[in-house]
């Protein structure tokens, strides 16, 4: 009893007499369902910590018991950019007035200041740079320019003959870089054309012939249109290839070179009698690199004559978007999809959808039309018939709600979109940057958010380097584009793997 009493003494006098603590508030980075695994921005986690060495709230994932769990990675405060000013890059007027009106840039970003210089000289040049920060323009400016000076010299009046070649990936990307590209253009009697496939043949059979300075096309409408002789290579300067690390993916690279090899791009500096340029310039343009790209680039240019620019925030994971990111099984995705997109639809924040499958796109299109959700569905299996115009709905505002594969992940610029839902976890790095870029972008409005469904036992490892990669805030690992040869050398060591422990059970 005594002994009761005097603990009970001595713990109301420890609380009277100690000093009161200042209680210092911290700001949430990552949130998380268990609170052990919580992290403040307050926290000084080393960058350079190994994977595996720190607590991750994902790191128990793998037991079917963890359905249910979730963290969140919340938006930190960034520095703004410093303000430049369009004029300071002797960027003609007439140019900045239609950068002004007509698409509405009233300064550069960060990436279109620093690649101006290097691009308007004739370098060849790589813009490797974060998703949505403004990189189509940051090559089109210095090219246009580049474009009305040699105008002015010499007026391009042959046919079929462009002066720039702008190649993409896809259809959707080429016609949003045209729209730019004829906006930019506007007034400067430069001719702009677009090329996709799909349209090819009755072009081949039925050709027009007009005077064209910039052509922006999909390589598969391209590469027939050129090889058939409707196009003419002869007179091109200026070659760019937007969503490069695509483009140099194994999927792609063959064409791409064998329509590469057609421009003499060794020699982009030199000049004739009257200064003209007598070489081609080569442009890159990606969000993320493959490793080999040097390998693929060798066959064409020497890679070492190429000029980078190179944003500090590459491969970095995006500090002005929410991040959810949901354990669950695959048999509740539908209804958790289906409840955010009404509570989004509710607010007017268009959404998008991401699977990993074309089948899987049909399926959630399919889905929302039966609870009476309105939307567009697009991938890469549909016909073009169906294709056409899909995004357009989107981007204008017809519907808010779009079902799709990465075929939308791709540079397209969906500022509208406020909501990015991924129904399948992408099974590579690279993918996830592309796929939450089409948020957060130059335009885009604030308190956009990510919401991600991890349900299959392969994507946790993804997950896993996401949220490491979060909390030392250091770069994302492995991102490689190239998914071909990923998949390829994974069998490979699955094989090696085999190999090596049947010879172990012989031994």
């Amino acid at each position: 009893m005594f002994l009761n009493l005097r603990k009970v003494f001595l713990r109301t006098y420890a609380t009277k007499s100690s000093p009161k603590t200042r209680v210092v508030s911290k700001t949430p980075f990552i949130t998380c369902k268990v609170s052990k695994f919580d992290q403040y921005l307050e926290t000084v986690v080393p960058k350079d910590a190994k994977f595996g060495s720190i607590p991750l709230a994902s790191a128990g994932w793998q037991h079917h018991k963890s359905k249910g769990d979730h963290f969140t990675i919340h938006p930190i405060p960034t520095p703004p950019e410093p303000e430049r000013l369009f004029t300071e890059m002797a960027v003609d007027q007439k140019i900045i007035e239609n950068l002004n009106i007509r698409l509405d840039a009233t300064n550069p970003s960060e990436i279109q200041y620093n690649a101006f210089e290097p691009i308007y000289n004739n370098n060849h040049t790589l813009i490797a740079a974060e998703t949505g920060c403004g990189k189509t323009l940051a090559y089109l400016i210095p090219i246009v320019q580049n474009v009305l000076a040699l105008k002015e010299k010499k007026p391009n009046d042959e046919m079929n003959s462009p002066l720039v070649v702008i190649v993409t990936p896809g259809r959707e990307l080429a016609s949003q870089i045209g729209s730019v590209a004829t906006s930019l253009c506007s007034g400067l009697n430069i001719n702009v054309k677009t090329v996709v496939g799909g349209r090819t043949k009755r072009l081949i059979m039925n050709p027009h012939f007009e005077t064209i300075d910039i052509l922006v096309g999909s390589m598969g409408g391209l590469s027939k249109l050129v090889t058939t002789q409707i196009y003419r290579m002869k007179n091109v300067r200026h070659v760019v290839i937007e969503e490069a690390d695509t483009m140099l993916d194994d999927s792609f690279s063959d064409k791409l070179i064998y329509f590469l090899k057609r421009f003499p791009f060794h020699r982009n500096c030199l000049q004739d009698f009257d200064d003209n340029i007598v070489g081609t310039q080569l442009v890159l343009a990606s969000a993320t690199m493959p490793n080999n790209s040097n390998e693929m680039l060798q066959q064409v240019i020497d890679p070492t004559t190429v000029s980078k620019v190179v944003s500090p925030n590459l491969h970095r994971i995006l500090p002005n978007v929410t991040q959810n990111f949901l354990r669950m099984s695959k048999m509740h995705r539908p209804i958790q999809m289906l409840s955010i997109v009404k509570k989004e639809l509710s607010k007017t924040r268009p959404v998008i959808i991401f699977s990993n499958k074309s089948s899987t796109s049909d399926y959630v299109s399919i889905f929302l039309e039966e609870h009476d959700i309105a939307n567009v569905n697009l991938n890469g299996d549909m016909v073009m018939q169906l294709r056409l115009g899909q995004f357009e709905k989107f981007q204008t505002g017809q519907v808010h709600v779009i079902s799709t594969t990465d075929v939308v992940s791709r540079g397209l610029n969906t500022i509208r979109a406020r909501h990015i839902i991924n129904f399948d976890f992408p099974l590579h790095i690279s993918d996830y940057i592309h796929r939450i870029g089409r948020i957060g972008r130059i335009g885009s409005h604030e308190k956009c958010q990510v919401t991600n469904f991890v349900s299959g036992f392969r994507e946790l490892h993804v997950v896993q380097k996401i949220e490491h990669t979060a909390r030392t805030a250091a770069v994302l690992p492995n991102v490689n584009a190239n998914i071909t040869n990923i998949i390829a050398e994974r069998i490979i060591k699955e094989i090696e793997r085999d190999d090596t422990e049947f010879l172990k059970r012989s031994s």
